[in-house]
């Protein structure tokens, strides 16, 4: 088992698989849960998320992780070195997450994860270990996680597909009827995608100043400008949840003490 310490010293000489998790959120919709706890140790299930998601990529084979710390990371810091998890944990610090969205604190990651074929998730993501497995195992690299659903609102992040079945769109503003589901927030790209994407995050955060941006305004527009392709991983009936509000919460920890695979 790894220390928080000893993982980050060992960063540099590990294997090539990475992950990146993006935990500097306020959570204001989960208050006064997150008022002195940070979502991702919020408990499903007496579970810590962000202790389930660690122990899940560890199990699956990423050996790397670097945490996007904002909000209360000191505190994940603590939990973390306490739970000393079996996979390298590497911390990056957003300063400005009051006042910047994911694709910044997307872009902080560059240096760990720029060149490298690495996978991105959210820090809220309560799901069964098969669903990151499902997107390791899938035979292009470039891809992400959907979930299929015909009842789709203006929250979510929604999915359409190109003739090929290629992702052509992947925002919140797509009309749901013409969307296959939406993207839950696991994203794997190739060595090769993945400098493309920090240089798109690159301009649109450094240089066009777009900081309340998420990430996938960066993908979608290596799509339309580079011609990236970009392929769907369908989760069928495998459980993945988002957690925002506190009913969110009550309904994830209920269904999740019913499962033994999650």
């Amino acid at each position: 088992m790894l220390q928080a310490q000893t993982a980050d010293q060992l960063w540099q000489c590990l294997g090539p698989m990475k992950a990146v998790i993006l935990a500097a959120g306020s959570a204001t919709r989960l208050r006064p849960l997150t008022e002195h706890t940070p979502k991702c140790l919020l408990e499903v299930a007496g579970r810590p998320i962000l202790r389930r998601l660690l122990d899940h990529l560890a199990a699956t084979g990423i050996t790397e992780v670097a945490i996007v710390l904002g909000y209360l990371g000191h505190k994940i810091r603590e939990a973390v070195a306490t739970w000393q998890p079996a996979i390298a944990v590497r911390f990056i610090d957003n300063a400005e997450y009051a006042s910047t969205n994911n694709g910044y604190s997307t872009l902080l990651a560059a240096e760990a994860a720029g060149g490298h074929e690495f996978v991105l998730l959210d820090a809220d993501i309560v799901c069964e270990r098969e669903v990151i497995a499902s997107v390791l195992r899938h035979p292009i690299p470039d891809c992400l996680a959907v979930r299929p659903s015909n009842a789709l609102g203006m929250e979510e992040m929604k999915i359409v597909l190109d003739d090929r079945g290629r992702v052509s769109q992947c925002a919140k503003t797509v009309d749901p009827k013409t969307a296959i589901g939406e993207s839950i927030g696991i994203n794997r790209f190739s060595a090769a995608a993945s400098t493309r994407f920090f240089a798109a995050l690159h301009e649109r955060v450094r240089v066009k100043g777009l900081v309340n941006e998420y990430n996938d305004s960066a993908v979608q527009q290596m799509i339309e400008e580079q011609g990236y392709e970009l392929w769907p991983v369908d989760l069928g009936s495998l459980y993945c949840a988002e957690i925002d509000t506190p009913a969110d919460l009550a309904e994830v920890d209920a269904r999740v003490r019913t499962m033994t695979t999650c």
